[in-house]
């Protein structure tokens, strides 16, 4: 790899009228694409800087994000603010999709947790030729192993509650696993988190299907088997949503892969390089072949 590029600040705007902090790498050489890198719940921008750098070098135009309330776009208090977890496709991603939708280039996505979510939630998902998801799952603590099930369980029934009493949010720097959340993500996420198939179960939001259904993308999702969070059946049950982009579906195993434990976190370490690059390689592939592509 090339020496890495200086990212570019930058504020959007999202259709609401919120401020995100984002950052722009410039593609190195011929520019082949425009990619955006959407992340997952509580974790900054900053965490994907190294596979932007990468897809930098590669030839990609790469923008991360912060979604508001995380990292460079929270305010200066998290104490009563309100938002809506959804919003983070919604409004900030779908900025970020706007902002990267240039014609006669094709525009990718790649995601992480939250950010396989988010693709069904944006408005303007049709200016996306595909996208290339790590890690996504439903969130239900049925999918995972008994000692993580009980770990999670801990969290959303006893930790979490007392925190958020204290602080009027989910301070959740205190349990070492990512930014603090602000309180209505805490109890949507929460929520959601008690039903097999996430929010698509939550009777309040039978609405929401139809927008899952009205992707046509092609998607990949990528899951390692030592991700405890996010399992190949936890996947199944949440992407199944997407049942008319034909999407679909790699289990890694991380000792045959000589990768090294990945768990939830580690897609986006170093040592995963080999799969930023079976990624790419996919996004262009099937970009390529996608016919809204053709006719942009």
């Amino acid at each position: 790899m090339s020496k890495p590029v200086d990212a570019e600040s930058l504020t959007l705007m999202t259709a609401d009228g919120y401020p995100i902090a984002a950052l722009r790498y410039p593609a190195t050489g011929v520019t082949r694409g425009h990619l955006v890198v959407a992340g997952a719940t509580g974790v900054p921008q900053g965490f994907y800087r190294r596979f932007a750098q990468y897809a930098s070098s590669c030839g990609y135009n790469v923008m991360t994000l912060d979604y508001r309330g995380i990292g460079l776009s929270k305010p200066a208090s998290l104490k009563g603010f309100r938002m809506d977890y959804l919003d983070w496709g919604r409004q900030d991603l779908a900025a970020a999709v706007e902002a990267m939708s240039v014609p006669g280039l094709p525009l990718y996505m790649v995601g992480h947790s939250y950010g396989g979510h988010a693709f069904g939630l944006l408005p303007n998902h049709d200016k996306v030729d595909a996208l290339y998801t790590f890690a996504t799952g439903a969130g239900w603590h049925g999918w995972m192993p008994p000692t993580e099930r009980l770990r999670v369980l801990l969290m959303w029934r006893l930790v979490g509650p007392l925190i958020v009493r204290v602080k009027g949010y989910l301070a959740w720097n205190w349990m070492g696993m990512g930014e603090d959340l602000p309180i209505d993500v805490y109890r949507q996420w929460k929520r959601w988190c008690t039903f097999p198939r996430y929010f698509f179960e939550d009777p309040h939001m039978t609405h929401i299907a139809a927008s899952y259904e009205s992707v046509r993308s092609p998607i990949m999702a990528c899951n390692a088997l030592d991700d405890l969070w996010a399992r190949p059946p936890s996947r199944n049950a949440f992407m199944s949503a997407y049942r008319n982009a034909g999407w679909q579906s790699t289990d890694i195993d991380p000792r045959q892969a000589g990768l090294g434990p990945i768990g939830h976190m580690g897609y986006f370490k170093a040592h995963c390089q080999p799969l930023w690059e079976g990624a790419l390689g996919w996004l262009e592939q099937h970009g390529r072949m996608r016919p809204a592509a053709l006719s942009r």
